[in-house]
């Protein structure tokens, strides 16, 4: 996200003195590390959480997905732009097509997922998208999730223009960038104290490899993961009252065994179990980072305190404030089968871990499968009359005045951060914000059209990211 709104800046405001830092000794070591996400490019083309089945058994809503995929088309859009560029390198180092995939089973979901179906089918921006109840066509697709399954009611999606994307080497690439640009980029250095002065500018106070200096401020942006709720606390700003995070681990199975990785080329996403958070969806992924494929599956949830990674176990007690108090409670009250949920996923042994994975890929060695701890997650809980409410999207936080923002939240997260950050520029600078639009609209060639609503426009967007990305159409 950072990264994201530093190019955003330099490339709208070439003048502006950026400087970026870091708390790790290099960046994309935490959320944007390849190994600490699923890597998927969010564009709700398999994530069932983002299109609920409808209470009547009519057809789902289709709006929020369609957003996402829209938001999804403005990022692919961006880095289609700065490859030509040259900000970002070849697209193979960082983005592949790997087709995405829904798999169900029962009668209740097969007839939920057909519903979705016949809802997505006819949407520009999911065009190609198919449908199949039939075993040898889904063993075509992905024959690991069929190999060995009893009979039984299920059925698929796929669709070819899925992605497989590693954000850390966006991230990495960008901020190399930046630097050649004369953008700060000061590791191992974290902003521990936020003070606002009269005149709406701030100074920050840093710990570590720098700590010796003062920064003065007109604009500061919070893109520190789970952390930014600590910073925009310090801050002190009226417009983070209330609020607060549930932070929920996460681990996968991960093997790179390459009889399993040949059979199977897809992110497959099913349905949640119940009492489940949506970032829980199991799925088995394709992954690629440096070069090198993999499998992944999970993610097998967990409670942890730490509001990142490389966090304190004491992040979450530290964050309760006389304002958010009546908040977390009433998130706990109404999100007990949830803490139940995480109870139980703390409680799986990696044997247990592994028969989940047996349910899922009934044929498959579990030889050489390694349980390894993935990024952390912190949701948002959010104010609200008479307590609080858990949600599990991103969330930008800024205050009145324009000169401090911050990103809360998780899901769809990376896969979507132009558009959120095209927000926070918005929130910056909103008399100024319309004079930046003839830039905007060379690295978003689309910018203030919706794709779904044009679909000759959706069409040619889609084929001329795939072509510059070197992605399936």
């Amino acid at each position: 996200m950072s990264a994201t709104l530093g190019v955003l800046i330099k490339k709208t405001m070439p003048e502006a003195r950026v400087i970026l830092f870091e708390r790790l000794p290099d960046v994309a070591l935490e959320s944007s590390n390849p190994w600490n996400n699923a890597g998927t490019g969010h564009a709700a083309l398999c994530e069932l959480n983002y299109m609920p089945d409808s209470k009547d058994g009519s057809l789902p809503d289709a709006s929020k997905a369609i957003a996402i995929n829209e938001q999804f088309q403005v990022s692919r859009q961006f880095w289609a732009e700065l490859v030509k560029l040259g900000v970002l390198q070849s697209p193979e180092t960082f983005i592949r097509t790997v087709p995405h995939m829904t798999f169900v089973t029962g009668a209740k979901d097969v007839d939920y997922l057909k519903r979705r179906f016949a809802a997505l089918k006819d949407q520009p921006l999911f065009a190609g998208l198919a449908y199949s109840e039939d075993k040898k066509t889904i063993s075509k697709w992905a024959p690991l999730i069929v190999e060995g399954r009893n009979s039984g009611s299920y059925a698929a999606t796929f669709i070819d223009q899925g992605t497989d994307v590693d954000y850390g080497a966006i991230t990495q690439q960008l901020i190399s960038w930046l630097r050649a640009e004369g953008v700060e980029v000061l590791t191992a250095t974290e902003v521990t104290r936020l003070y606002q002065y009269q005149d709406k500018t701030w100074r920050l106070t840093l710990k570590g490899k720098h700590s010796g200096r003062l920064i003065k401020a007109e604009k500061v942006f919070v893109g520190a993961g789970g952390w930014a709720l600590k910073l925009l606390q310090a801050a002190r700003i009226p417009e983070i009252k209330g609020y607060g995070t549930f932070p929920v681990s996460g681990h996968f199975l991960r093997t790179d065994n390459p009889v399993l990785v040949a059979k199977h080329h897809a992110k497959v996403y099913s349905q949640a179990a119940v009492g489940a958070p949506p970032m829980s969806v199991p799925h088995l992924d394709t992954r690629v980072v440096d070069g090198k494929t993999s499998l992944l599956f999970g993610p097998f949830a967990g409670l942890n305190p730490k509001f990142l990674k490389s966090g304190s176990i004491l992040d979450l007690p530290l964050s309760v404030r006389p304002a958010n108090i009546l908040p977390y409670l009433s998130v706990a009250i109404k999100n007990f089968s949830l803490v139940r949920y995480l109870i139980s996923e703390i409680l799986k042994s990696k044997k247990q871990k592994l028969q989940s994975l047996k349910d899922f890929i009934p044929s498959s060695d579990l030889q050489g499968w390694e349980l390894y701890e993935a990024g952390q997650r912190a949701q948002v809980i959010k104010p609200v009359k008479g307590g609080g409410t858990l949600q599990f999207g991103t969330e930008v936080i800024s205050a009145k005045d324009s000169s401090i923002a911050g990103l809360l939240g998780a899901s769809p997260g990376a896969s979507v951060s132009v558009s959120v950050m095209l927000d926070v520029m918005q929130k910056f600078y909103p008399e100024r914000f319309s004079s930046f639009e003839p830039a905007l609209k060379k690295l978003i060639p689309s910018y203030g059209k919706k794709l779904n609503a044009d679909p000759a426009l959706a069409k040619k967007t889609l084929a001329s990211t795939a072509k510059t990305l070197k992605l399936k159409a």
